[in-house]
């Protein structure tokens, strides 16, 4: 593929404890190029990051440990109880891990990378699906969702609903998505359609490019 020619963006999304990060791993396995908003945000909120300042003027020294670092557990009990809290959150977060995602695309592209993996959690809710040339969805039922994600985390069963009930509901997000992957299956079976899904994109990207 031409190094001049517009890098391929495909969104991968799913409630939390879907399955999405097994799904970026196995992707990138086979040689794509995912970038990770997840990965993104704690950068930006670790030691030193950028965010931090804004974060405790917002918040308080409450969501902060002794040494400084961001206390992310109680940050999220107050977010995940309380819709105005996430939103004010969201503000702060979502603007500045757009814009480092949308750079890291515009490096790969400007590498010749034909594909780009946008491994984004809240990809429909924050409007990023439309920066997307396809959105891939893992899906996974409440009921697993929230066993997985209690397991997880170490989270009590309350605390779990809270945060899944904070993101979009599965149908609101396989009314949107371009592809639905079926998670209530195993491992290898996912990973086995994620190679199909990819295989199948790259060899009509190729098709695309000869004709």
């Amino acid at each position: 593929m031409s190094v001049n020619r517009k890098v391929y963006i495909v969104g991968l999304t799913g409630g939390i404890a879907s399955g999405k990060s097994e799904a970026a791993r196995h992707l990138e396995s086979i040689g794509a190029r995912c970038l990770d908003a997840d990965a993104i945000s704690r950068s930006m909120t670790a030691p030193g990051g950028p965010l931090l300042p804004k974060l405790r003027e917002v918040f308080g020294d409450e969501v902060f440990n002794e040494d400084g670092t961001l206390n992310r557990r109680k940050l999220g009990d107050i977010v995940f109880s309380d819709p105005l809290q996430r939103r004010i959150l969201d503000s702060i977060t979502h603007p500045a891990i757009q814009k480092a995602m949308m750079d890291d695309v515009e490096k790969a592209e400007a590498e010749g990378v034909p594909i780009v993996i946008l491994n984004v959690p809240l990809l429909f809710e924050t409007g990023m699906d439309a920066l997307c040339d396809e959105t891939w969805l893992i899906s996974l039922d409440y009921e697993r969702q929230l066993e997985r994600l209690v397991k997880r985390d170490g989270l009590t069963e309350e605390q779990a609903e809270a945060r899944i009930n904070s993101q979009m509901s599965l149908e609101e997000k396989e009314a949107h998505a371009t592809v639905i992957i079926d998670n209530r299956r195993t491992v290898e079976k996912m990973c086995a359609e994620l190679t199909s899904l990819y295989n199948a994109l790259e060899k009509k990207l190729h098709r695309m490019e000869n004709e």
